[in-house]
């Protein structure tokens, strides 16, 4: 059983966690860091792992990362560097340190971290809580296939993963990291919707819910395609077909491709920045 050290274990940590739990691996061979006594106490309960709280111990990073095959790195992005550099003198030479953050660089972890150290880039996004996410996922050079294969395993419970070019990543948090809002949203503004037509407050807000709830159900089944689901229920000069055109005159799809391409910008503005500061 390998050893696997979560850095500042927050809600997409614990996801990623959860997962890897639950695909079989050994909570006795997990330990997770986080700032707080309460949350320390809450995953040791909850997920039956070593849990340290840095406020009790100052040291808490290195004594996870410690012998540790596997390091999760899970602070902000503005935090990465200096945790890299926290834990960089316990890392044993084949660790392999697997980043969440979005916007963080290869470029950057491998500077902060001893030469030649493994890193894995990656992008999840929340459903991982639901185990329906989507992984991007970018290695180093010099990254083996064992090392890699070990990087992918922690999502193996919880979601799909997509290997991809490093410079694919900003695309795949602009579809998938931030994806889950824009299905949000559009619940959100059926319910608006739903209120117009004076239905009451529960009333709209389910319907917002569960429709985009189902709807992302149907697209679970294996082999589904969005485009042939709309046609399914788009019956020709119907009222459905009434809505779709009004979509189309307002251009919804160039809309969503323009916040997919904002969304994209500004990780390259964040990315430029860590690198600046």
């Amino acid at each position: 059983m390998k050893k696997i050290a979560f850095l500042g274990c927050g809600s997409m940590g614990e996801a990623i966690l959860a997962g890897y739990l639950a695909a079989g691996a050994d909570p006795q061979h997990v330990t997770a860091t986080v700032r707080r006594v309460e949350r320390a106490a809450e995953l040791a309960t909850r997920h039956s792992i070593v849990a340290i709280a840095g406020a009790e111990e100052p040291d808490a990073n290195k004594q996870a990362a410690q012998g540790a095959d596997v390091v999760v790195l899970g602070v902000k992005p503005v935090n990465i560097k200096a945790l890299c550099e926290e834990i960089s003198s316990v890392l044993a030479p084949g660790a392999v340190v697997v980043s969440v953050a979005a916007a963080v660089s290869l470029d950057l972890l491998r500077d902060a971290l001893p030469a030649g150290q493994p890193v894995i880039r990656t992008i999840p996004n929340t459903p991982l809580t639901v185990g329906r996410g989507v992984v991007g996922l970018s290695p180093s050079a010099g990254v083996t296939a064992d090392q890699l294969a070990l990087g992918k395993s922690l999502f193996d419970g919880a979601g799909t993963v997509l290997e991809v070019p490093e410079e694919q990543l900003d695309a795949i948090s602009a579809i998938s990291g931030s994806g889950p809002a824009y299905a949000f949203y559009l619940a959100e503004a059926m319910a608006a919707a739903a209120r117009e037509f004076g239905l009451d407050e529960e009333t709209a807000v389910i319907l917002g819910r569960e429709t985009v709830a189902g709807a992302g159900l149907m697209l679970t089944t294996p082999g589904a395609d969005p485009a042939v689901l709309r046609r399914g229920v788009t019956s020709p000069n119907g009222t459905t077909a009434a809505a779709v055109a009004v979509f189309d005159a307002q251009e919804l799809p160039a809309i969503i491709s323009a916040g997919a391409k904002a969304a994209a910008a500004r990780a390259a503005e964040i990315t430029a920045q860590l690198r600046a500061g």
